[in-house]
């Protein structure tokens, strides 16, 4: 798992990497976007805070974390045609509930309570905070009350019941779907942490398709204030051009967190390790392949997308919402020196 909020580790890594740039990684495709209003993103984190600590969704190891994780910044960067702040902030209370079960239920961190062990057991139980539970009315009652047990349960339950406010039920259902397919992903990369497993890079570029952003991505137009109905988002067409934006704003994470988690972990699964382990080369070597396989994934989603487009202005608003999401995420990554710091590779 790679989008929690470990803070990162000192430049100097045991592994040898030295980490000393900060900025936009070289050679990457991406689209420049302008900053985020500074007011707006201060709005959105107050409020995603208030609710946070209202829900009592902290360890207590976290404290001081929040400011540097910069959720409201990256939201409003994320969605920039946001219909209003209570949009940003239902949006950006789904992140951070993503994040809270990363961090709390996937991360080996015994601390935390966090393991790979008995993962499934933990990820059935959140899923079913937004995939409710139905039977009879006493064990209804003791799931209600089972929902509200941690943080993590309570952030994926309250932040569910937010964003259906503001969404349809379809995109509320869609939100559910791509959740169970973000739990596939931590699962199987649980599973190869277990087993000491060295994936493929095909392998693991499947793994990171499901342990992704994707349900950040595809609530694009619920933020916005519209809906891309059913029969479109659908299509074999659309679906590929979201997983697409998805598997490469994913990869940006992959680069970004590159040094933070060599300094957590030395063997933790990332696009350039495995890279180097398959090609049997260095990680300077590696890194630099991985940018260019994030290019050539972006390139063919700008590509794909822009016939798409042309063809419909709904599907262009939509399309359009997935590239500022990957667009608005890169810039988050790039310029968060809290949390990242690039290798000196160039």
């Amino acid at each position: 798992m790679s989008t929690g909020f470990t803070l990162p580790g000192p430049p100097d890594l045991a592994s040898g990497v030295r980490a000393r740039r900060s900025g936009a990684v070289p050679g990457l495709r991406y689209r420049q976007v302008a900053p985020a209003d500074p007011e707006k993103a201060a709005e959105v984190d107050r409020r995603l805070e208030e609710w946070a600590r209202g829900l009592d969704l902290f360890p207590p190891a976290w404290d001081g974390d929040f400011a540097g994780f910069q959720v409201g910044r990256a939201v409003v960067l994320q969605h920039p045609a946001a219909l209003d702040l209570d949009r940003l902030t239902a949006a950006g209370k789904l992140l951070l509930a993503e994040n809270v079960v990363d961090s709390c239920y996937c991360e080996e961190d015994e601390g935390r309570g966090a393991s790979r062990s008995g993962l499934a057991g933990r990820l059935v139980l959140a899923q079913s905070a937004l995939d409710p539970y139905h039977g009879p009315p006493g064990f209804q009652a003791q799931w209600e009350e089972g929902m509200q047990a941690d943080g993590p349960l309570r952030s994926y339950y309250w932040g569910l019941k937010d964003f259906a406010a503001v969404a349809t039920p379809s995109q509320t259902d869609r939100f559910v779907h791509d959740m169970s397919r973000l739990h596939l992903g931590y699962l199987a990369e649980a599973a190869w942490g277990e087993t000491g497993y060295q994936p493929r890079t095909w392998e693991y570029l499947v793994m990171r398709q499901f342990n992704n952003f994707r349900p950040c991505l595809s609530i694009v137009d619920a933020v916005d204030g519209y809906e891309l109905p059913e029969q479109l988002y659908a299509r074999p067409e659309i679906q590929r051009v979201t997983a697409l934006a998805c598997n490469a704003t994913t990869i940006v994470n992959d680069l970004y967190s590159f040094t933070k988690e060599l300094a957590s972990d030395p063997t933790h699964l990332n696009l350039p390790q495995v890279v180097a382990a398959n090609d049997r080369c260095g990680l300077r070597a590696a890194y630099l392949r991985s940018v260019e396989i994030h290019n050539q994934i972006m390139e063919t989603f700008e590509e794909e997308s822009a016939v798409l487009a042309a063809g419909s202005p709904l599907l262009a608003r939509y399309l359009q919402g997935l590239s500022d999401w990957v667009a608005g995420n890169h810039e988050w990554h790039s310029t968060n020196t809290h949390r990242y710091h690039l290798p000196d590779y160039w």
